[in-house]
């Protein structure tokens, strides 16, 4: 009986230690600090905003002339200038533009989403290869994005690591 206690001791210990061996590997970091810091992304933002501007002053540009087109013609309709058909048909065609204007405003949003998403999936990219390449070089098999994370130990932020594998 002692002997069977001593042997299933001993397995014990040895599983435990299997275990031990296998341990997963965890890190994190702060992808939005990363992003804030990378020139790459800084000009991205800049080369987005510049063409948020031109975007926008182009709408703008079609709001002015829609809005001196309409004073305009509300002129000239309380002087008794347009006869009634005309004026209902420079209504629908005010109304038309008014709808490209409202088109505009929509396809710009998208516009600028799509330049986002390209601008940044190539930094993208770089970054997720050079998480990868940490994970490989150090071992983890997981790694979080901080902003998600409960609780961590901040001797697992590999930021660092990831910082110096994109070269800033």
């Amino acid at each position: 009986m002692n002997r069977l206690v001593k042997i299933s001791g001993m397995m014990l210990v040895a599983l435990l230690l299997s275990f031990g061996a296998h341990a997963q590997k965890f890190g994190y970091l702060n992808s939005a600090a990363l992003m804030a810091e990378l020139p790459k992304v800084k000009q991205a933002d800049t080369d987005l905003e510049a063409f948020q501007k031109q975007l926008q002053k182009k709408g703008q540009d079609m709001v002015t002339a829609f809005q001196t087109k309409v004073a305009e013609f509300q002129k000239k309709v309380e002087a008794g200038e347009v006869p009634p058909k005309i004026q209902e048909e420079t209504e629908k065609k005010l109304e038309e533009e008014r709808q490209k204007i409202l088109d505009y405003e929509q396809d710009m949003m998208k516009q600028l989403q799509d330049k986002r998403e390209a601008l940044l999936k190539p930094i993208m990219d770089e970054i997720n290869t050079a998480i990868k390449a940490v994970a490989s070089e150090n071992g983890y098999q997981y790694i979080f994005d901080q902003g998600v994370l409960l609780h961590f130990d901040s001797a697992m932020d590999v930021s660092a690591m990831v910082k110096k594998k994109l070269g800033v």
